[in-house]
């Protein structure tokens, strides 16, 4: 089969009834209103050089074209907002075209470039719930689901906003750079407990009054009651994110409730990717305690990305909870024994495992990690990008050293050069305190 000519071009004077006519057909189940009407005015506005003269946040319309072989085949239009920003409204595909040849992609990724072109710093749309093939289409396409409103556009249906930011790759670089390492908490650590104490203590107050030396004793006490098991006992289970140094960066506590929520407080982490981190993690730790997560926090708006793109809801905002003119929010994630287990992976490795051509991913032997067996799906999971892939199999090895010897340096990481390259990657990710605790090889397959 011959691959198709296709060309995505400025929609022309010509190409109106066209456009109406597919725009009612495709709007009319999901939005109120008269979609020929809408049609004229963004259509007209694009026509005399998109400029939005009567739109009030807008300052551009612009209308594309998708030609598949010299026949009309989809829209897509875009809309240039004055808070640097675009809004998709709408991407189109006439039924014929649609779910294949990846035409939507086509202008999706047109759309993205058209956005990144102009500068904005978010791509956005919104998509009725009942449009179930248009709302997986956007989030397989790393698009992130904000909120849901009852009835917004028409009623009896369910309107919800999806946004994708566009991130200055010098940032998503930054974030994946740093080495992320998630572990309970070692009651005998001393040195960590301290760390633990000065980070919560820097923190906690600009949000939450009371947090006071005796509060942290509270938190320590508690988590050491955590093997009565005992709800009364009010026991608590703490989680600690460390760098590639060992020094503290994120923390979490959890309190198991009676009718087996688990309440999250304290979440601190210094950075966003320690915050990630913590997200992706914790879930796991705290299946075999409870059915949902909650946790209170007041995050800021690049936490506010992480906790939607990885299903976090909020629920509630509550003014005055805790420390007078701090609005704090509660979010919750619904976890359980169908929780698919996630890995975080820097942004390098996933493109290799991705593209087929990294089979193997190495791991030391965290309890976590040791509870990962063959036939398992696994989510992996970057800053920006998520995969699925299923555990072939799982070999175990005493070292980095004894591993090598075994396995294809090439299969784990096949942009390095030798074995040598490899070792001394490994041993710069995890010290000889953690290659102490065993390596984990885990043959990957989609």
């Amino acid at each position: 089969m011959e691959t198709p000519s296709v060309l995505i071009r400025d929609a022309q004077a010509d190409d109106f009834e066209w456009v109406a006519e597919l725009m009612h057909n495709a709007l009319e189940s999901y939005y109120g209103g008269d979609h020929r009407a809408h049609a004229r005015r963004i259509f007209d506005a694009h026509i005399a050089g998109g400029h939005d003269h009567i739109g009030f946040f807008s300052f551009e319309q612009h209308m594309s074209i998708l030609e598949v072989d010299g026949v009309r085949a989809g829209i897509i239009h875009v809309v240039g907002k004055r808070q640097s920003t675009y809004k998709i409204s709408p991407l189109i595909l006439a039924p014929e075209y649609q779910s294949k040849g990846g035409f939507g992609t086509i202008l999706l990724d047109y759309a993205e470039g058209y956005a990144r072109k102009h500068e904005a710093r978010q791509l956005y749309c919104t998509v009725a719930e009942k449009n179930v093939s248009a709302m997986q289409f956007f989030l397989r396409k790393g698009f992130i689901r904000a909120g849901s409103s009852d009835s917004h556009y028409k009623t009896g249906v369910t309107e919800t906003m999806l946004y994708k930011p566009l991130y200055e790759t010098s940032l998503i670089t930054s974030l994946d750079q740093l080495h992320v390492s998630v572990l309970p908490l070692d009651e005998v650590d001393s040195e960590v407990k301290a760390e633990v104490a000065r980070l919560l203590l820097e923190t906690l107050p600009n949000s939450f009054e009371g947090i006071t030396p005796e509060w942290i004793s509270a938190l320590f006490d508690g988590y050491a009651r955590r093997n009565s098991a005992d709800i009364n006992a009010k026991y608590k289970l703490i989680f600690v994110a460390f760098d590639s140094t060992g020094q503290v960066i994120g923390v979490a506590g959890a309190t198991p409730k009676k009718g087996s929520p688990i309440k999250i407080m304290p979440f601190i982490a210094k950075s966003n990717i320690a915050f990630e981190a913590l997200l992706i993690d914790i879930p796991h730790q705290l299946v075999l305690y409870g059915h949902k997560l909650y946790v209170h926090i007041n995050p800021t708006a690049d936490e506010v990305v992480s906790l939607q793109r990885l299903g976090w809801r909020l629920d509630s905002a509550l003014p005055n909870a805790y420390r007078q003119n701090i609005v704090t929010q509660q979010w919750s994630l619904n976890i359980g024994e169908t929780l698919m287990r996630t890995m975080r992976i820097k942004q390098r490795f996933f493109d290799l495992i991705k593209s087929g051509k990294k089979p193997l991913e190495v791991r030391v032997g965290y309890d976590s990690i040791k509870r990962i067996r063959a036939g398992e799906q696994v989510n992996l999971e970057t800053h920006t990008s998520r995969l699925t892939v299923r555990i072939a199999a799982v070999r175990n090895y005493g070292s980095f050293e004894a591993m090598l010897k075994k396995e294809s340096f090439g299969k784990i990481a096949p942009d390095v050069s030798s074995e040598a390259e490899l070792l001394d990657l490994l041993k710069q990710i995890y010290p000889p305190n953690k290659e102490a605790l065993g390596v984990i090889v885990f043959e990957l397959t989609k």
